[in-house]
């Protein structure tokens, strides 16, 4: 082969797309399997040959139809209109239709099989309801302990039983037996059994109830005979329904005889249902025959409670549209009838609207056209940085108000460029002044003998309103504060830094402050209240720890209460005041707590005890108290940690929405 031919056959294999190449790669197999098949050979390959090579080529065929059509006919705006408005208004026709049928088939199955499924359930509740009315008078009988009380109890017994027989054909009562069923019971107490009973093909439904007597506990038990008959009384106007009998797939069935549904895998033993009932005639044209199955669980009289490898009994009605439709609206009568036909109505008027939308839509398909030509002009222009660029608005329809947004829209371009400049510097301005907060936050926790300390502070936007602080008073003298601040954002901070200017200058400089922890926050109030504005004020809560006395002395001024936990228990520190910035002249009380060692000393802002579960119920101070004490053995860094983590999980939201602060202190 020349070069030539080389570099031509090169070209038009790359020019082939990954279909067009699976397309020819399964067609040479098909040649070469077709060949083969003329000398015998190969003839299973050949059909699975066949199969793949139709699949790849109607693949490669359709991928080539969809990219010259793209190129070709949908260039055109209105003949792209045109297939918008067929997958607007004809194919959801269709699949709305399609979905409805499903659906409607689904629903009509679970209904079906629900009604079946009452039609039992109530005859199991007259059952058991029987069951302890023969037991109560039984139990009245021995308790007289006369043979005429007897005797008027088994004809009580007899009559109750005749009754019900109309609707419970075969029914029989019996004492004793059935023991072995109590441990499957539905009460805790083990005194009460009801529900499927098989042994070997037959099936029952039983009623065992036990009861006390003068000589011992005894068992009074009902048994209902699955037979043709009684299934023959259930849902008769649905149709005929059907119980299959089974039992669990042994390992040495044979595996044609073995049927699998969902996780359950059994042997099918016979089937009971009435001769005479048939499905019932169609009663219109869409009358659809379906077929509703329920499951109950069977147990064997000897299993015991601890075997799951119990038999299950399938329950099956054969029924149509038309029948469920009777059962389901006779109740409310013409009213419900009514409603059929307001469905049927409303659903000729949506297939009307759907039809009157394809017809206007190509209609407008003209209009359409010439606004998008005028808009792609004039983002050309603007594109071009010609942000003078209009469009020619020539309707009133949408269309124009859509033309006319788009002159709106370049009119106002500039004024947003600046307003992104604004919002830039203003962003700048945050983060500044997120750098400046974050320098008044300690850069370390101290250390100081006799107590282990950790301060946890999560912002719950850029700049925190939130203050907490460690100073050192002397090698073993220690004041520590939590503040919230009122407001967010820049002023929060100012404030902020005022608060920690104020407290460290007093603490700083004044030595005779240290076991006054009231004069410090009534100075700061003073601070606070003549150099900010009237709307202006923070929670405080300030302590003072001596570790040579092992005593804390501390104020809450309008703080949520911290508490403090020892052997006696948690309990809250509630000396102090109210708020500090807000009056003036304000006496606060402070107090006094001597420290014992495996003690823990927990204060927090109020975003750790006001996140809201789903329900609207706050976190709050009783949980943050048990989190404390749970994890009370912890140190005092993963205390904090699990405190935040369990406050998150209460709130479960994506968005922080206040800051949260914590400190534990871990007295040793």
């Amino acid at each position: 082969m020349s070069p030539t031919r080389n570099v031509l056959t090169s070209l038009r294999w790359r020019r082939l797309n990954s279909l067009d190449r699976v397309a020819l790669i399964f067609g040479l197999l098909f040649l070469a399997a077709l060949t083969a098949r003329a000398f015998g050979w190969a003839s299973a390959l050949f059909g699975i040959l066949r199969f793949a090579f139709v699949i790849a080529l109607a693949l490669a065929l359709l991928a080539r139809g969809l990219v010259w059509s793209r190129r070709h006919l949908m260039w055109s705006l209105r003949n792209r209109l045109l297939v918008v408005y067929l997958f607007i208004a004809v194919v959801p026709i269709l699949v709305l239709v399609l979905m409805a049928w499903w659906s409607a088939r689904f629903v009509y199955v679970q209904i079906g099989a629900f009604m079946v499924y009452q039609e039992i359930e109530q005859r199991l509740s007259r059952l058991d309801s029987l069951a302890s009315e023969v037991a109560t008078l039984v139990e009245s009988a021995e308790a007289a302990a006369t043979p005429e009380a007897q005797r008027s109890a088994a004809r009580e017994i007899e009559i109750l039983l005749a009754s019900a027989r109309a609707k419970l054909p075969g029914l029989e009562w019996r004492r004793g037996g059935y023991r072995a069923l109590l441990e499957a019971g539905s009460r805790p107490d083990r005194t009460h059994f009801l529900g499927f009973v098989q042994e070997e093909e037959e099936i029952r439904m039983v009623a065992v109830h036990q009861k006390k007597g003068p000589g011992g506990t005894f068992l009074v038990s009902l048994d209902l005979p699955v037979t043709e008959e009684l299934v023959g009384t259930m849902a008769g106007d649905l149709g005929p329904v059907r119980f299959s009998i089974t039992r669990p797939a042994r390992e040495g069935d044979a595996p044609e005889r073995v049927t699998e549904f969902e996780a359950l895998r059994f042997v099918p033993l016979r089937q009971i249902a009435p001769k005479a009932l048939q499905v019932p005639e169609p009663a219109y044209a869409l009358d659809f025959a379906v077929d509703g199955y329920s499951i109950f669980k069977t147990r064997r009289p000897t299993a015991s409670a601890r075997d799951e490898n119990q038999p299950v009994l399938f329950v099956s009605v054969s029924t149509r549209f038309s029948a469920i439709n009777r059962r389901l609206f006779t109740a409310p009568g013409e009213i419900g009838q009514g409603n059929v036909r307001l469905l049927t109505f409303i659903g000729v008027v949506f297939l009307t609207i759907q039809v009157a939308a394809l017809y206007t839509g190509l209609r407008l398909s003209r209009n359409i056209t010439h606004a998008v030509d005028e808009l792609y002009r004039a983002t050309q222009s603007v594109q071009q940085g010609d942000f003078g660029a209009r469009v020619r608005v020539q309707q009133g329809d949408q269309l124009g108000a859509l033309g006319d947004s788009f002159n709106t829209m370049t009119d106002s371009i500039t004024s947003l460029i600046e307003e992104q400049s604004k919002r830039q510097r203003l962003e700048n301005e945050l983060s500044i002044a997120r750098e400046v907060q974050d320098q008044l936050f300690p850069r370390s926790i101290p250390v100081i003998p006799g107590v282990e300390l950790a301060a946890y502070c999560r912002a719950a936007r850029v700049v925190s309103g939130d203050y907490y602080d460690f100073v050192m008073l002397g090698p073993d003298q220690l004041a520590l504060v939590i503040a919230d601040i009122s407001g967010k954002g820049i002023s929060a901070a100012l404030l902020m830094a005022s608060l920690q200017a104020a407290l460290r200058s007093q603490l700083l400089l004044g030595d005779d402050l240290f076991e006054r922890p009231a004069e410090v926050v009534s100075r700061l109030n003073r601070h606070l209240y003549l150099n900010t504005s009237d709307d202006r004020y923070a929670t405080l809560f300030y302590a003072h720890f001596d570790a040579g006395k092992r005593t804390l002395r501390y104020v809450t001024a309008g703080h949520l209460p911290p508490f403090y936990i020892d052997a006696k228990g948690p309990r809250k520190l509630e000396e102090g005041g109210t708020v500090v910035g807000l009056l003036d002249d304000i006496v606060y009380e402070q107090g006094f707590i001597e420290v014992t060692p495996g003690s823990i000393l927990v204060t927090f802002s109020d975003g750790l005890s006001e996140p809201e579960n789903v329900y609207g119920e706050q976190f709050g101070l009783r949980r943050l108290m048990e989190e404390s004490v749970r994890n009370r053995a912890a140190s005092a860094q993963r205390q904090a940690e699990l405190l935040i983590q369990a406050a998150e999980q209460w709130g479960d939201s994506p968005e922080q929405a206040d800051d949260m602060t914590v400190i534990v202190a871990k007295f040793v």
